[in-house]
């Protein structure tokens, strides 16, 4: 079976590593990177262009594609293939609207009664502005499109809020997609990830994981794609994720349905536990990069039977097993990251790391240079180990990332500090 996964991330590696330890499947990154590449095959593509993912998807034979990131979806690259008769992963353009446009997604929660921090909307930011500047407290400002994960200002206080509504609609730091913005009440509590998988009628739940966003140790600096997860967290207890299911998760999948979008394909929704009540933060229609890195490793037997079926739109009663207790993962970094950075830096000690016991080196920004492998992103390495506790999977990750060495590294040292006695 060939399997055409679409995207150049971590999260595309991690995909492609455990689909291709199915017996008989053969793997093709498109682009893909360095690491996919040593697990099968890499083609030069442009992931949100349809009618080349289409062309390679035919070209290559392809049984299945696996499309990994949002850009793609929310351009349709599902829908095209799907018109070609190709099976493919993931929501098409109208569902992965949901990640799309945050402001679609928040006026989506409000008619479904899903919870959720109170909202406002702006398309000028001197009413934006004006908003601010009587409510006077912290606040969050969001991009409404895509911007890579790093379009959300959390404000401790006005001077800050507006300073986010310049960069996002007066800077235009993240482009048309800041041509509205949404602006939240701030919640304070524990923020986590859940994952489902859907065949557009039914879903099956993975397990809960916990990202950590912020760029430096002890949850300071810009936001960023994400530093680093772990899985699973403590904050969801059993009671909770019952919670989650019952409040969150089935009315999303059922109000999509209604309104004519049903959802095929990995719902990832991030959350914040407030005094034991989960409430929405963001859909996203697609697998978390670093979450995807913890529960690829946890996971236990194969995946195809959940990707093919939710991709072919029936899965009937299959469910997940868990291998791994615990999994934690750290992200290595380029110097400078989420600014700017320099690529084509060497990378050292791949093999030394890799070789740890339980320890996965995930590749993102990379790339083959001759015989070398050399960074070509913002995020580079998401090394990932299990164990049978966080602590232990810290451990053995930490261990793997002292043997990795590039110009200009940058990692938190802290990933899964809530959940580690040893820190």
């Amino acid at each position: 079976m060939r399997v055409l996964i679409v995207g150049g991330g971590a999260r595309e590696h991690a995909l492609a590593w455990r689909l291709s330890q199915d017996p008989g499947v053969e793997v093709i990154g498109a682009p893909g990177n360095a690491g996919i590449a040593a697990v099968g095959r890499t083609m030069a593509v442009d992931p949100t262009d349809a009618d080349q993912v289409v062309a390679l998807a035919k070209q290559e034979s392809a049984d299945l594609v696996v499309v990994g990131p949002e850009a793609p979806l929310v351009a349709g690259v599902v829908d095209a293939l799907r018109e070609h008769g190709i099976d493919a992963f993931g929501p098409d353009r109208e569902a992965a609207q949901l990640e799309g446009s945050k402001i679609f997604s928040k006026e989506f929660m409000a008619r479904h009664d899903i919870p959720t921090a109170g909202f406002a909307v702006f398309d000028d930011p001197d009413a934006a502005t004006r908003y601010i500047e009587e409510a006077n407290r912290p606040l969050v400002v969001k991009a409404d499109g895509l911007a890579a994960g790093k379009g959300v200002i959390v404000a401790s206080d006005a001077k800050e809020a507006i300073a986010g509504v310049d960069r996002i609609m007066r800077e235009r730091a993240f482009g048309d997609a800041g041509d509205r913005v949404l602006i939240e009440e701030c919640l304070v509590g524990q923020e986590v990830s859940y994952h489902v998988i859907s065949d557009g009628e039914r879903f099956i739940p993975l397990a809960p994981a916990q990202d950590h966003k912020r760029a430096f140790d002890g949850d300071k600096g810009p936001n960023t794609g994400g530093m680093g997860a772990y899985s699973p967290p403590p904050v969801v207890t059993p009671e909770i994720e019952q919670k989650i299911l019952d409040r969150v998760i089935e009315p999303t999948l059922r109000g999509m349905a209604v309104e004519g979008r049903p959802f095929r394909g990995a719902l990832f929704v991030g959350l914040m536990i407030v005094d034991g009540e989960p409430l929405v933060l963001e859909y996203n229609t697609r697998f978390g990069d670093p979450e995807c890195q913890t529960l690829m490793t946890r996971w236990k037997g194969s995946i195809m039977p959940l990707i093919r079926g939710s991709a072919q739109g029936d899965f009937g009663g299959l469910m997940p097993e868990w291998e791994a207790p615990a999994s934690l993962c750290v992200v290595l970094a380029a110097g400078g990251y989420p600014g700017s950075y320099e690529k084509g830096k060497v990378i050292t000690g791949l093999e030394d790391a890799s070789a740890l016991p339980k320890v996965t080196v995930f590749h993102a920004g990379t790339v083959l240079d001759g015989d070398a492998v050399v960074t070509s992103g913002g995020r580079v390495l998401s090394v990932t180990a299990i164990g049978e506790t966080i602590d232990e999977a810290a451990e053995r990750a930490y261990e793997a990332v002292a043997k990795i060495e590039f110009e200009g590294k940058q990692l938190r040292q802290d990933i899964g500090w809530r959940a580690r006695t040893r820190r």
